[in-house]
């Protein structure tokens, strides 16, 4: 029994002197991360850059006036057909509604008038041409009979070119036609409808949206922080995640008195359909300054106890905390006055427990 617990005690005893060595081992070498916590975080390089300011406004989405056409109708009528409705797309040419009108039948017998002129006119001048070639009349006459010609197919020719503009498929039924291709964003025409000659409003808006604008609204107060050429970066409700780039390229000067702001365009690429026109967004625009900073991802920025703090990595085995003056903060942009150097790399993610580990 003596043996077996002297036998026991020497077990204990170089179990915690192992223990012991371990300890004082992992104190030498400092604090390490785990596997699993080297494979938890991302790293990102301490950057030189300019100094940037942003600002948001509000707007919204607004077809390409220079891409949008009123269609009107060119005579007054009763509506046969309507073959689309509001949003659709549509292509150049595409019928987009039939009317049927009694004032086409003028233009229909312009049309015949023409040609009837045409043909005689044809035959007066093979007449006077074999009459010349008989002696029987002279050079004059058969230049009159050619100028006679000469003006009825001027004469055929605009009646044809009218009948054209009206589309004029039969009878007195003509066809509305796409100007453009795009989308139907204004439709003002029914079927049955009855169409007056003089109507002056328009039946069609079509928009063709591959590229569309943000109408931005600017405070007369913040007038000076907006100029030409400023980088945009363009939100909508529809797609609250998704973030569409773009320019300033024309600044309105005018404030409108009822709303005491001022507006710039920024034009965005929409190949893809996003944007919808009329919808509301916002926009924020970024200028830059000419003097640089060093700069840091916003999420790597520690805040603790009235100060801010990163987790700077080299190694592993070689990881610490750095207090850092902040010069600004522009979105996910942190800009550094003191505490770093260009090229260090700080801990962006999980870095808090890191740095409770560090400090405890």
């Amino acid at each position: 029994m003596k043996n077996y617990i002297i036998s026991v005690f020497i077990l204990l005893f170089f179990s915690c002197s192992k223990k012991q060595e371990e300890t004082a081992l992992q104190s030498k070498r400092g604090f390490e991360l785990s596997n699993t916590m080297l494979k938890s975080i991302s790293l990102a390089k301490v950057e030189e850059k300019y100094i940037e300011d942003d600002y948001s406004f509000y707007g919204k989405i607004s077809a390409d006036k220079n891409s949008y056409i009123d269609v009107y109708p060119l005579v007054g009528g009763n509506v046969l057909s309507v073959n689309v409705e509001l949003g659709d797309y549509v292509k150049k040419g595409q019928i987009l509604a039939t009317i049927r009108s009694t004032e086409l039948a003028e233009i229909q017998k312009d049309v015949s008038d023409a040609k009837t002129d045409l043909v005689v006119a044809q035959n007066n001048l093979r007449v006077a041409k074999e009459m010349y070639e008989g002696r029987l009349n002279t050079e004059k006459d058969v230049l009159e009979a050619r100028s006679e010609l000469q003006k009825a197919q001027d004469q055929l020719q605009r009646a044809s070119a009218v009948s054209t503009v009206y589309n004029v498929r039969k009878g007195n039924i003509y066809s509305v036609i796409a100007p453009i291709s795009g989308y139907i964003v204004q439709k003002n025409i029914n079927k049955d409808m009855q169409l007056r000659s003089d109507r002056s409003d328009n039946i069609f808006d079509v928009a063709n949206t591959t590229n569309v604008w943000a109408i931005m609204n600017v405070n007369e107060s913040d007038i000076d922080k907006i100029s030409l050429g400023m980088k945009a970066e363009v939100s909508t409700l529809s797609y609250p995640d998704k973030v569409f780039y773009g320019k300033i390229d024309k600044i309105f000067k005018i404030i409108d008195p009822q709303t005491n702001a001022m507006q710039a365009r920024v034009v965005l690429d929409n190949a893809n359909g996003l944007l919808i026109p009329e919808s509301k967004a916002t926009i924020k625009v970024t200028s830059s300054e000419n003097n640089k900073a060093l700069t840091v991802p916003s999420k790597a920025v520690i805040f603790d106890d009235n100060r801010s703090f990163v987790v700077i990595f080299k190694s592993r085995t070689n990881v610490k905390v750095k207090e850092i003056k902040v010069l600004k903060q522009v979105g996910d942009t942190t800009y550094v006055s003191e505490g770093l150097s260009e090229g260090e790399q700080v801990i962006t993610d999980n870095q808090l427990l890191i740095y409770r580990s560090l400090n405890s």
